[in-house]
């Protein structure tokens, strides 16, 4: 069986793996519900460090960047349920339940939502649909699953209506505060541009407005002083960082790195170039 696999396409996905893996640069376009079923997960964005357990539930935030690690339990497996509550389907529950977002929602973007007898129940019933590839759910079924999930998770926390069901979008958020927190994903800028609630030729407008320079020279040279100042003052081996700071291969970032400071990133005595804000 391929990992992740759907059982409803591109809403409910079971992930399995017998090994550790790091996901790098995840992005999460619409919410997203987990049912860790064995093994752990770690979930890393710049505003929070989420640990889940098998039988734990993870209520996911659209519109964020991250990163996964995911590894096996005692069993040496690791097993996880997936939905995707995508935008135009939570549009069309909202309808037929008559739901709508009474206010803003202001919390945490990742809940670990509490255990409870419902929540778990409800991911039993979806299971044998991941573990057998004989058995299909219907998109009829698969619609009702999602409905079924929804009510149950506002039955246990009653404010995630506003959470789940604000359809507005994404408003001009602080670019510099949000590029500084998050300069290292590898992600296109286009994604950038999305995520501040921006159109592509507005990012790079207000981009250079606030750095003084087009976002890829200011993303490499931002990743490339953060990767000096790991070498030379926390002494990091480049090839336990390269990945960490968004360049997709060793060779790649040692000839960036070189290309930068004039040796390569293995010699000490560099020194990082400041930027007209007087930010490395």
């Amino acid at each position: 069986m391929e990992s992740p696999a759907e059982i409803l396409p591109g809403v409910i996905f079971y992930s399995y793996l017998s090994s550790e893996r790091k996901e790098k640069a995840c992005v999460w376009n619409h919410h997203t519900l987990v049912l860790q079923v064995s093994g752990q997960m770690v979930l890393e964005t710049s505003e929070q460090n989420v640990n889940i357990s098998a039988g734990e539930v993870l209520l996911i935030q659209k519109n964020q960047l991250g990163t996964l690690t995911k590894t096996p339990g005692p069993s040496g497996h690791y097993e996880t349920i997936v939905i995707s509550l995508q935008e135009d389907l939570m549009r069309r529950i909202a309808l037929e339940e008559k739901m709508e977002a009474q206010g803003k929602y202001t919390g945490p973007p990742n809940i670990c939502l509490p255990n409870n007898a419902f929540l778990t129940g409800y991911f039993q019933s979806i299971i044998p649909y991941a573990r057998s590839s004989g058995d299909e759910m219907t998109d009829e079924m698969g619609l009702l699953k999602v409905k079924e999930g929804i009510k149950l998770m506002l039955l246990a926390v009653p404010a995630l209506c506003d959470f789940l069901f604000d359809f507005s979008e994404p408003y001009k958020i602080d670019l510099e505060k949000f590029m500084l927190s998050n300069f290292y994903f590898n992600v296109p800028v286009e994604k950038f541009a999305q995520l501040t609630g921006r159109s592509l030729s507005g990012y790079k407008r207000d981009f250079q407005k606030t750095f003084g320079m087009p976002p890829r020279k200011w993303l490499q040279d931002k990743r490339l002083n953060e990767a000096w100042h790991l070498i030379e003052r926390k002494n990091k081996k480049p090839s336990a960082i390269y990945l960490d700071l968004g360049f997709e291969s060793l060779s790649h970032f040692s000839n960036a790195f070189k290309k930068k400071f004039g040796k390569a990133p293995t010699v000490g005595g560099s020194k990082p170039i400041k930027n007209r804000n007087g930010m490395p």
